[in-house]
């Protein structure tokens, strides 16, 4: 099942997508919550009143310029660096013995069709296609041979990084880097665990003006979704609508000779195989 936030006349809504449209899912049946978050809070009850609703509902087109971020609210936005083998490789790195886990500011949040934009104190502004794993039950002490049971979906995601500030800035500001507004794109549909029940082997693409830059597979993660919400749980409950960004493969611009960095115009697009393609314009600060 493909699950979608949008914008209606009425306010927001979660939408079911078929090939013959979307159905705005609390419509045909008000027991379905208008809200993503509150839908994954109900489980397993929830995602099958949402499945009867999309089987019986009408369809109606979809609007890509209401598409709303997958969750509009998310508790926490945590990723995840150096996550693939052969992306490590590039940057010249050893491999980590454990996830080296950040977090983004929630104002970071953003949406397919949206722009990303270019903040005036940054010049090296970076894109990163990342699998983004879509909390589903809570948990604190995962245990790794339960993990994927937590997973509601999986979406694209995309962490858009200022380098200079990432790499440069006295004592290194990962949060402050990835945190400038509108540098977490993610979307545009959540697809439900059920349909992706390995997200092993999954190819995992940038694409910059109709140019492939970063192209692997979820196959090089050093660690596997379930781990990173076993390690990740550790430390903090993961909750329904959480958002798990998982790391990204080689070819970002900053490890390119000479560096290739976002500029005003263009389009950026985020590929995963079974997930879908989140796409989005650049633009300068105004």
């Amino acid at each position: 099942m493909r699950l979608v936030s949008y914008m209606t006349q009425t306010g927001p809504t979660v939408g079911g997508l078929r090939d013959d449209g979307c159905v705005n899912l609390s419509a045909v049946d008000p027991r379905v919550p208008g809200d993503m978050r509150t839908l994954l809070t109900m489980g397993a009850a929830g995602l099958d009143l949402a499945r009867e609703a999309l089987q019986t509902g009408e369809p109606e087109p979809l609007d890509e310029s209401t598409i709303l971020p997958i969750v509009p609210n998310p508790e926490k936005i945590l990723c995840i660096g150096l996550n693939y083998a052969d992306h490590a490789a590039e940057t010249g790195k050893p491999l980590p013995d454990v996830p080296v886990v950040f977090n983004k500011a929630p104002t970071a949040l953003s949406a397919h069709g949206r722009k990303i934009v270019l903040p005036r104190v940054s010049q090296e502004v970076d894109a990163e296609a990342e699998l983004t794993v879509v909390i589903g039950t809570a948990g604190r002490y995962i245990a790794e041979e339960d993990a994927l049971s937590h997973v509601a979906g999986y979406t694209c995601g995309n962490d858009v990084s200022a380098r200079d500030w990432q790499i440069r800035r006295a004592g290194g500001q990962w949060f402050l880097g990835k945190s400038f507004d509108t540098f977490a794109p993610v979307g545009p549909y959540l697809v439900t665990a059920d349909e992706i029940p390995d997200p092993s082997g999954l190819r995992v693409r940038s694409i910059i003006n109709g140019q492939t830059m970063q192209d692997s597979t979820t196959d090089q993660f050093i660690f596997t979704v379930a781990r990173l919400i076993a390690e990740i749980s550790q430390v903090c409950t993961l909750t329904p609508g959480d958002l798990i960004l998982t790391g990204t493969p080689p070819g970002v611009g900053m490890a390119r000779k000479p560096p290739v960095f976002l500029q005003p115009g263009d389009v950026v697009e985020i590929d995963i195989e079974k997930v879908g393609t989140l796409r989005n314009e650049v633009a300068a600060e105004l």
